[in-house]
């Protein structure tokens, strides 16, 4: 087998010198006002004359903002992650004009992520240590693992958290990732809220509920924010401390989905999952919550791009597929199947685990997509002489992912 060459970011904690943070956080500030200004630019322009600015007018817009005196210092900062800016900016307009997102939002202060881009122009890379533009000294970077043998990052993304932590993200080329052995086991996983996932082998791997464990720590927090005085500094220390919480919980539920996706495909050469429809789902105020803990829409993205890695094959099958109501043993469906219920039986005298039968049914879907290409045929007779029931499944499609690959 021969190893697929594909761009992987490599993110690393670092710790700035105070010279480092305050030039980083003016590049920051210059990111979002050319962002804002340039944001505004396309808007009018278009509102009032129905015109289509691209990234070249911006660009020229750019040179001329710093020739003026009250924007004089953006010659401050690098211009390489100002335009950069501009590039990230025409992409979003042009996932917007192909339908593909909503229309650009202007970046906010205190919600928006703060990052900067540099391009090989901008950061010299020699002897394991970067150093950025307008910068002596390399960042003190906390190296967790290697970079792949001779190779050198093409872009340099500093960013800083809500936590008022600093990362430094290296997208270099990756000539290491070799597809896995292939194998003759296939998958079935249905996901829940108390059963994370249950796989139709009859496994259920417990939900590890992250936000739940921290729920009071936050609320604590929270509460605290909540009596500081807008503006102050001991807000800004209360403000720090939620979002460390809040890092906490993400880092703790990223650091299990890696473990349990990377197994998930390491085992099994196919793989089939439900199109769940989350942003729907999390409209439901009982149940929402505990959705977003689940964090399904991150689990499903992490299997698509190692799939897509390791040479293994992803399927999805119809979210309308009626997985539960199915019997796997006879093909009969049920009417109604109530969510409290979570075993029944069957006419034909099968006892099903409503989880396991699910994952079962999908497996067995998505396996018969995948080998004609069509959606599944009518189901048996029910018995008693009732009329059969037809239940067609939408073709599935086979999700070769176009993810961003992660570390």
């Amino acid at each position: 087998m021969t190893a697929s060459h594909v761009k992987r970011a490599f993110k690393f904690r670092f710790h700035p010198t105070d010279a480092q943070a305050a030039e980083l956080s003016r590049t920051f500030g210059c990111v979002r006002k050319v962002y804002n200004m340039a944001l505004q630019a396309r808007s009018e322009a278009w509102t009032l004359r129905r015109e289509r600015v691209n990234y070249n007018a911006t660009s020229a817009m750019l040179t001329a903002w710093k020739k003026t005196e009250e924007l004089a210092f953006l010659c401050e900062v690098s211009s390489v992650p100002l335009q950069q800016t501009l590039r990230h900016l025409q992409g979003a307009f042009s996932n917007f004009w192909l339908k593909r997102a909503k229309y650009p939002r202007f970046k906010s202060r205190k919600k928006s992520r703060d990052c900067a881009e540099y391009t090989t122009s901008a950061f010299r890379y020699r002897d394991g240590r970067i150093t950025l533009a307008k910068m002596v000294e390399p960042l003190d970077i906390v190296w967790s693992r290697p970079l792949p043998d001779g190779q050198s990052p093409s872009t340099v993304t500093v960013s800083r958290d809500a936590a008022g932590r600093w990362y430094v993200s290296m997208l270099c080329v990756d000539p290491g990732i070799e597809p896995l052995p292939e194998l003759d086991t296939a998958v079935g996983i249905d996901a829940g809220i108390t059963s994370l996932v249950t796989l139709s082998t009859g496994e259920k791997i417990t939900n590890p509920k992250h936000g739940s464990k921290d729920r009071q720590r936050l609320a604590k927090a929270q509460r605290v924010l909540s009596r500081k005085v807008e503006g102050g500094a001991n807000r800004e220390k209360a403000r720090r401390k939620v979002a460390r919480v809040h890092a906490r919980i993400a880092d703790r539920r990223r650091d299990f989905l890696h473990k349990l996706t990377t197994r998930l495909v390491h085992e099994n050469q196919v793989v089939v999952i439900e199109d769940l429809t989350v942003r729907n789902m999390l409209k439901n105020r009982r149940l929402s919550r505990a959705i977003s803990d689940a964090s399904w829409t991150e689990l499903r993205t992490m299997l698509e791009y190692k799939a897509q890695w390791y040479g293994r094959d992803l399927v999805t099958i119809d979210r309308w597929f009626p997985s539960s109501k199915l019997c796997s043993d006879c093909g009969v469906i049920r009417d109604k199947m109530p969510l409290n219920v979570r075993e029944w039986a069957c006419e034909c005298g099968a006892v099903h685990d409503r989880d396991v039968n699910a994952a079962r049914n999908i497996l067995a879907a998505g396996l018969a997509a995948a080998a004609c290409g069509d959606g599944v045929g009518p189901q048996r007779s029910t018995p008693g002489g009732q009329s059969s029931v037809k239940q067609e499944v939408v073709p599935p499609q086979r999700t070769r992912a176009a993810a961003q690959p992660r570390g």
